[in-house]
């Protein structure tokens, strides 16, 4: 981690308090990493035990949230910070409230493994269409994490790239799941069911977007939310 930007302050309370903050983040970051691993597990595999954990793993999150929420509101009001700082308790009140968004789809994603077991038996191979798409989601989530860590938007406009490929292959399996229901009539709830699960995969991908544009405005202290990846390309390398 980068800790030139905040270990500048008189008080060495105020750089602990700031840099545990940023710890905090990571540890949710990280738990909400580990939930949509487990889930898409759960859910190719059909293995409810790691479902049930993961909705379970969800509580975590949001004491997460509240507590780092909670220590963000003290800063804020009693150190009255300013400049870096104050964009940095911006930045993390920002990312938590995504972060605990990203857990909610991995819940929904392991609420839909459990509904499918009891409709599906030993079906869910043929969802395999799904785990390109989860891979994506995963590795742009990561690297909005590790953007954040380490404090720097070298990479950030890779990872919103991205978000382009998790598009298209969410359109991709819509058509596929569409052909799907009018083959079959019998497959529409089940189809159904997988379709809400390929579209908490691409909100995954669009929260993690958001992350990358709250660490280009805790860095450069530049709003870039709504620019198209061609004017967020041009206003990094600016």
């Amino acid at each position: 981690m980068d800790n030139s930007k905040i270990g500048q302050h008189i008080s060495g309370q105020f750089n602990k308090e700031l840099e545990d903050i940023r710890n905090n983040v990571l540890t949710m970051g990280g738990l909400v990493e580990q939930q949509i691993e487990k889930a898409v597990e759960a859910f190719m595999t059909g293995d409810m035990e790691m479902a049930e954990l993961v909705i379970k793993q969800d509580n975590q999150v949001d004491a997460l949230e509240m507590l780092i929420d909670q220590e963000c509101m003290q800063i804020l009001a009693l150190r009255q910070p300013a400049a870096f700082d104050l964009r940095l308790l911006i930045t993390v009140i920002k990312t938590i409230n995504e972060l605990e968004r990203v857990g909610d789809m991995a819940e929904r994603i392991a609420e839909m493994a459990i509904r499918l077991s009891d409709t599906d038996g030993n079906k869910h191979e043929q969802y395999y269409e799904l785990q390109h798409m989860a891979d994506l989601v995963r590795d742009m989530l990561h690297g909005a994490l590790d953007a954040f860590a380490r404090m720097s938007i070298e990479n950030v406009t890779a990872i919103t790239g991205r978000d382009e490929d998790v598009d298209r292959e969410y359109g991709s399996i819509i058509r596929q799941l569409i052909t799907r229901m009018m083959e079959d009539p019998r497959n529409i709830t089940r189809t159904l069911d997988v379709l809400w699960t390929a579209r908490a995969l691409e909100r995954i991908g669009d929260h993690s977007v958001n992350i990358c544009e709250n660490v280009i405005y805790m860095v450069k202290g530049e709003d870039v939310r709504h620019m198209t990846q061609a004017e967020l390309e041009k206003k990094i390398k600016g």
